[in-house]
């Protein structure tokens, strides 16, 4: 694993405002003019127990302006970044938000980072948010991870996803969104799913199915908006 230099040190510290600002830039420039399926987020919020907010990966930049509209409702946020070197400015990023950098990657050490976030969430209350088809994809296929985590904890999984009137897709496998300065947004969130404790693998395929297929179709209400 590369070490950190004084240099990347150096190089970070200059690069985390303006990736930050980069973020941000969005959140001011576009309108978000409607939040469908709140109500579902409040009931859980009031309970005053974690949940699993899910939003696809290419969702970033406005799956990130709800969860720092959660945060303000008294939510606490973690999101799971890259132990790596790699995984500094976005760790820095979150932490200057408040939220918990949870340190592992769900690609080369799924177990560690299934059993961070499970500690996260029982001895923390922390909500950790899943990008649930990250972090290589393919796109729009919700992985088992979060299904697992949500029946190991008892705790909820929150469809979310969003529309932008006016966007750039990136050809990555993402198809990262990125919005128009000035465009207007529309979040839609879904009915919270929860798992029971005792599935077998047949019953743990159809509730990822069912988290897939909800947060496709919450894309379809967002985007019928427009």
């Amino acid at each position: 694993m590369r070490t950190m230099t004084w240099k990347r040190k150096l190089g970070y510290s200059i690069l985390r405002p303006i990736v930050k600002l980069f973020i941000t830039s969005f959140w001011w420039t576009c309108r978000v003019e409607k939040i469908i399926g709140d109500e579902h987020t409040q009931k859980l919020i009031a309970k005053g127990e974690p949940i699993i907010p899910c939003y696809w990966h290419q969702m970033l930049i406005f799956g990130s302006w709800y969860m720092r509209k959660l945060q303000k409702r008294d939510l606490k946020i973690g999101f799971l970044i890259s132990p790596s070197v790699d995984g500094e400015i976005p760790a820095r990023i979150v932490q200057s938000w408040g939220a918990v950098a949870i340190r592992g990657s769900s690609n080369r050490t799924g177990a560690r980072a299934l059993k961070d976030m499970y500690n996260t969430i029982m001895k923390d209350k922390v909500s950790p948010v899943t990008t649930s088809d990250g972090p290589t994809g393919p796109v729009h296929e919700f992985k088992q991870g979060a299904v697992m985590l949500a029946q190991l904890t008892q705790t909820p999984m929150l469809p979310i996803a969003y529309a932008a009137s006016r966007y750039w897709e990136l050809k990555s496998w993402d198809k990262f969104i990125i919005p128009k300065p000035f465009s207007r947004i529309i979040i839609a969130v879904g009915e919270p799913h929860n798992i029971a404790k005792k599935l077998n693998a047949e019953q743990m395929e159809e509730e990822r199915v069912k988290m897939e297929n909800d947060m496709n179709n919450l894309i379809k209400i967002a985007k019928a908006e427009f």
